[in-house]
């Protein structure tokens, strides 16, 4: 993921003061493929900068990210933003203490033009269907396919969701890892909204797709083709461009089915945009420590309360 960082870096409004990775074979060909200083190590770097992006494993994001807060320095994760809930908490309670700071979470999804182009639509799902196929990939199997990938669907859920978490099932399989690599889980909230939510990594076919059925519509998001649909059921067909006459147990509804489509992005160029607009305009960041702290909440959870086979 760093060289996908470095490339989308180059076109912001940064200076990429340098670069430091624990293999140095890698930082070497890195820092010369982008021409830029490679550091020795990770407190070096931040001697020499006013904030850091952070692409690493895991479970070093913490370790990482807590130091470069102690320097005063603004931070960019990846998600999730730390291995454990304690971490995400502890990392909380830091940046509490240090309010001038910006910490922001790589929850991609957020900026996916499939989400964006909804920023106007009113979303009060009743039940929400997901599914996030991908196909194996040994990076992220230190983790859990709940905290690897489902993680981007529980943070897009709890910024829908306008309730708390009432009650968590979930059923897992492991087969290629140590952990789980495909878990379903039902999430209740207490405005009683239903989740199903599945995520697996050894699937032959790719899908990222996000389903809202609520009193007025049915939304559905296409987050690997990047667009969204909204239908809904309408008492007539005035100021419809389109619309199909439906026959109802309440009579006859109108049925207008719009396709939203954003201009095309880079979403992760995005992020680090909006990262750097955050630090120069001290305004907090869409996903920051507080957000990200619940996904680890619900990831939690959901693994605490999966049986895997």
């Amino acid at each position: 993921m760093g060289k996908h960082h470095l490339r989308c870096l180059e076109e912001t409004d940064f200076d990429v003061t340098g670069i430091y990775d624990i293999d140095q074979a890698l930082l070497s060909d890195r820092a010369g493929e982008y021409d830029l200083r490679a550091f020795k190590d990770f407190d070096a770097l931040l001697e020499e900068c006013d904030a850091v992006d952070i692409v690493a494993d895991t479970e070093a994001h913490y370790y990482l990210a807590k130091k470069a807060i102690e320097q005063g320095k603004h931070v960019f994760v990846e998600k999730p933003v730390t291995s454990t809930l304690e971490q995400a908490e502890d990392l909380e309670k830091l940046l509490s203490e240090n309010k001038s700071l910006i910490f922001q979470v790589g929850h991609i999804e957020r900026f996916n033009p499939a989400f964006l182009s909804l920023e106007d639509v009113v979303l009060k799902p009743q039940f929400i269907e997901v599914h996030r196929l991908a196909n194996y990939n040994e990076r992220g199997t230190d983790v859990s396919v709940v905290m690897d990938i489902m993680i981007h669907d529980l943070d897009v859920l709890l910024s829908i969701v306008d309730a708390e978490v009432e009650e968590v099932n979930a059923k897992g399989v492991s087969l290629f890892s140590t952990t789980a690599d495909i878990c379903n889980a039902r999430i209740k909230f207490k405005n009683g909204c239903v989740a199903n939510v599945t995520a697996s990594r050894i699937s032959l076919k790719t899908m990222r797709k996000l389903r809202l059925f609520q009193e007025d519509a049915y939304i559905s998001m296409d987050f690997f083709k990047k667009e969204s649909q909204v239908i809904r059921l309408n008492e007539n067909s005035e100021n419809l461009d389109m619309s199909i006459p439906v026959e109802t147990a309440n009579g006859t509804k109108y049925m207008s089915i719009k396709t939203n489509n954003i201009e095309n992005h880079n979403a992760l160029l995005l992020e680090l945009q909006e990262f750097h607009h955050s630090i120069v305009k001290s305004k907090k960041p869409k996903v920051g420590i507080k957000a990200a702290t619940k996904a680890i909440r619900l990831a939690n959870r959901i693994e605490a309360a999966m049986t895997i086979e």
